[in-house]
């Protein structure tokens, strides 16, 4: 029944909705340079995402982020539906790190640079810490915050995979606070592969705030493993195997 629902009421909504606000945020980036425009279009777009698929999202720990403190938010990566349950939630000013080549995609691309957000070239380690370090420099300068997602990707199966050092790196060099967030269910709402939503509801858990501005940065590896260790225990999930290349 939730299949009929999705493919015929949710999915054609979902659509014409995304269309509309996308068209929205691309006319506000005339007369907005900052990205705070198009951000508060995103929060309204994730929100009616998710009831328009019949989404139902509960959060933990909210109160812990100051509405006006700068933060780097480190998360499990679980499904394309984390993005918008974490802007739907968090009440921040959030930039986020997306591949290069979603930039070059029409209209997706064109809201992506409007808004601020910043692109990460995997395959090329010197141009990913520069994309790192103008992250650090956007916080510190523009007072907003930046989700990095450390698994290098969307983890398909149960499971947490060895996080990648560049989160902790941002946060040491822009010197706020860290924070371990855990996303719980979401790929059960959007598997990996699927295209359709499937009603059920979707868990965000915030975890406490780790200072970073006393810190060195030969301190990275160990805050590594802290919001590694943060992540497993707010998911409820186990470390996987580091997958062999």
């Amino acid at each position: 029944m939730w299949r009929i629902r999705a493919l015929f009421i949710s999915a054609p909504l979902i659509i014409l909705f995304t269309a509309v606000m996308a068209c929205i945020s691309l006319l506000s980036g005339l007369f907005n340079r900052d990205g705070r425009t198009q951000h508060a279009i995103s929060r309204v777009w994730s929100k009616w995402l998710l009831r328009l698929a019949f989404v139902r999202l509960e959060t933990f720990g909210m109160e812990k982020l100051q509405t006006d403190g700068s933060y780097v938010l480190v998360s499990n990566h679980t499904s394309y539906l984390d993005i918008p349950v974490i802007l739907s939630s968090v009440p921040l000013q959030i930039r986020f790190f997306a591949k290069k080549g979603l930039f070059s995609v029409p209209f997706l691309g064109w809201h992506l640079r409007h808004a601020g957000h910043l692109e990460v070239v995997r395959d090329d380690p010197r141009a990913s810490l520069r994309s790192m370090s103008e992250g650090a420099r956007l916080i510190r300068e523009r007072g907003v915050s930046v989700v990095l997602f450390p698994e290098g990707g969307r983890t398909p199966i149960q499971g947490i995979r060895p996080f990648k050092e560049g989160a902790a790196h941002v946060a040491l060099k822009s010197g706020v606070p860290v924070v371990p967030v855990g996303l719980v269910n979401i790929r059960t709402a959007l598997p990996m592969g699927s295209m359709l939503l499937r009603p059920c509801t979707v868990q965000i858990h915030i975890g406490d705030p780790i200072e970073t501005a006393s810190l060195k940065p030969s301190d990275r590896g160990s805050l590594n493993q802290t919001l590694q260790a943060e992540v497993i225990r707010l998911t409820g999930e186990a470390l996987l195997e580091p997958v062999s290349v």
